[in-house]
């Protein structure tokens, strides 16, 4: 379990690292009514992968340790700010703006479920 909870601990900075590129990028393209570009795509499969790769790390995690309160209420909140990800499928109709807008609100919103759901753990983000 210790090379699990390792993997599980190096791939949340990387869905931060992730995250903070694709909002920045978003908010820009969203201000400058930029067009929607294969980039911005790729980032958002990039973090919706990333969290993928995050919750399967994590069922197995919770089923090796067990469940213990702080456990399922980082799971449930990890598991919402992964569905937030997967509404940008939602949106690939629209237009670039809006595409813009609604993704770099998920993330937005998204990255903040992951703040509290990591905070509720017994050692939090370090």
């Amino acid at each position: 379990m210790d090379f699990v909870l390792t993997l599980h601990s190096i791939n949340r900075w990387i869905v931060v690292i992730v995250a903070v590129i694709a909002v920045i990028k978003l908010l820009i393209g969203w201000l400058r009514s930029s067009p929607y570009q294969a980039a911005d795509r790729g980032l958002m499969a990039a973090y919706t992968g990333l969290l993928d790769l995050q919750l399967l790390l994590g069922l197995i995690l919770l089923m090796g340790l067990g469940l213990k309160q702080f456990r399922v209420e980082h799971a449930v909140t990890m598991l919402a700010a992964i569905i937030l990800a997967h509404l940008s499928r939602a949106w690939r109709d629209k237009e670039d703006k809006v595409k813009y807008r609604n993704n770099f609100l998920a993330i937005l919103v998204g990255m903040m479920l992951i703040i509290a759901g990591v905070s509720v753990l017994p050692r939090g983000w370090f």
